[in-house]
Order: structure tokens, then sequence, then C-alpha cells
């Protein structure tokens, strides 16, 4: 199973160890020369302060962060988790991810989500409840995009008339879609549109400010790839999606290596091929310390 490491530099309150290009560079060679299999950022442009400091946080541009860890590392995958596709032209972003798989040399994973906060819709003057819609659209213009070919495309609010976006991402199969979310509808768009579904564990969450389904826990998980199996096989797509879980939080997954290692284990049974860690601490050295303990007491220890 591929495990990623979800990265701190979102960490605004300890600016001091985390929020430097000296920790970026410390923290991704420090991640890469471990055995971890990619690195996670996260996607909040302009978060409302009542969802921050409820519970929330801060996030970096995400191609910046890539960018920035590709420049430092030889071999790890550069994943967004998630990038909430309906904030941007489609072409933008499309640029953007062509751009970091050009110049890391194919290292390029994107997991994508609709995104479910309200008040950063509104702030970036995208329509919420048009979000679905949006989502769709825009993964299959960005599909179109990265041909490298001359392409037309009619889209919501936009269009494409002879437009070609070049250099196209150097992956022979194209930059991997890991498609985020916990719905029925976010399950058929995985079967439809990308490599993998993305699923992440959350308790209810239904304000007015958050909207998203809830994914509690493992039972979620197995009804979730039943349908998505349903689906494929409703579509005609002969091979489902792979499962690539957001993180392993799932309430108490346990602490000990073997706790650790027998929920891996679970999963792997259920069909995920991969998830991510990610440790909250004051420092970096203590940050670096749980990497090192996670990856010699549970990542090197699990059976190929």
């Amino acid at each position: 199973m591929d495990i990623n490491v979800v990265m701190p530099f979102d960490d605004v309150e300890h600016s001091d160890e985390f929020i430097t290009a000296e920790a970026v560079a410390v923290i991704a060679k420090h991640v890469e020369s471990l055995g971890y299999s990619g690195v996670n950022v996260t996607d909040h442009p302009i978060p409302t302060a009542r969802w921050r400091d409820s519970g929330g946080h801060d996030a970096q541009d995400p191609f910046v962060m890539l960018g920035l860890i590709a420049a430092h590392t030889q071999r790890i995958r550069l994943q967004t988790g998630i990038l909430v596709v309906p904030y941007r032209n489609p072409f933008v972003t499309a640029r953007a991810a062509a751009t970091l798989d050009v110049f890391s040399g194919g290292r390029v994973t994107l997991g994508l989500g609709a995104g479910y906060l309200k008040g950063e819709y509104f702030a970036l003057g995208v329509d919420f409840e048009q979000r679905n819609e949006l989502m769709d659209d825009y993964i299959k213009a960005m599909k179109l995009a990265w041909t490298g070919e001359t392409f037309d495309y009619e889209g919501i609010g936009f269009s494409a008339r002879g437009n070609r976006l070049r250099p196209a991402p150097v992956q022979k199969n194209g930059i991997p879609l890991l498609v985020g979310g916990n719905s029925r509808r976010a399950i058929r768009r995985a079967v439809e549109l990308g490599d993998a579904w993305y699923p992440f564990f959350t308790p209810k969450l239904s304000t007015s400010t958050v909207r998203s389904a809830s994914f509690e826990g493992e039972d979620d998980l197995v009804a979730g790839v039943a349908y998505m199996r349903e689906y494929s096989d409703q579509i005609g797509r002969e091979t489902p999606p792979e499962i690539v879980l957001t993180s392993m939080a799932s309430g108490n997954v346990g602490s000990t290596p073997q706790e650790l290692l027998d929920v891996i284990s679970r999963y792997r049974e259920l069909g995920v091929v991969g998830t991510a860690v990610g440790w909250a601490v004051s420092a970096r050295s203590q940050w670096c310390d749980q990497a090192q303990w996670f990856a010699e007491e549970v990542l090197h220890k699990i059976a190929p």
C-alpha cells in the first residue's frame, strides 16, 4: 500500500517551524529519504474565519508548495489532497498541473473535490449550488487540454475555440486523478472520470457554511466500495477505480505499531491501495521524529 504524508506547511501558528523555505527543504528531503510514497498538500485559498476558528485550517497555494517540494526531491509523488476544482478556471488548473508534471519529471497526482465550504465559494464568486456540475465539466475540460492537441470545448461559463496547451503532462497515461467525495454523486464521478475514488473520513457535517456527506468508519467504506463496483458494472467500466483514502483517520484507529498495521491490513482487504498520515505537533524536529517513527515501526513493516 502507498502511504503518503500530509505536509505541515499550513501550520501558521508555528510559522518559525513550518512556514519557511528551509522547513520545506528539510522536511521534503526527510520524507523522501524515509521511503514514503508521496506528499499531500491542501487547498483553501480564502477560508472563512468562522470555519478556521472552529477547527478548520489555513492552507498555502498547492501548486506553489508542490513546486517547492519538487525542487528538493527526485522520487516522491506530488499530490493535492484535495484540490477544489470549481474554484478555478479549468485551464488555469490544467496549465499549473501540466507545468508541475513536466518540471518534476512526471510526479503529479491530483486529488480532486467539489469542496464543501460555502463561505469560500461566496468569496471566490463561484456558485456553491452548481459545484457538482462545475466539477464534472471542469474535469472533462482539463483532460481535453492535457492531450496537447488543438481542441474546442463549450463549458459552463467558458468557451474554448481552437485552443492548445503545451507542453502536455509527461506521464504516459496522463496525470492520475483521485476523485474525492463521500456521496453517491461523487462515487459516480470517480467511476466516470477518475482513476481512483478518494473518500475521506468525517463526522456528520451540515451547517450554514459547511455541507458534506458523512463518512464515519469502515462500514461506510464497505458500502461505498460496493456501490462503486455496482455502478462500474452498470456503465460498463471493466476495471473499477482504485480506492485511495485521504487519510487513516477513522475515529480511534489505534496508536501502537501493531494496531496501525492491523488497520492498514483491513483497508487492503477492502481494496484500498493508498492512504496518508500526518501529525499535529508544534516543532519541526518533533514532526520529523514522528515521520521517522511511523516509517520504521509501520511503513517498513507493511506486508508486500
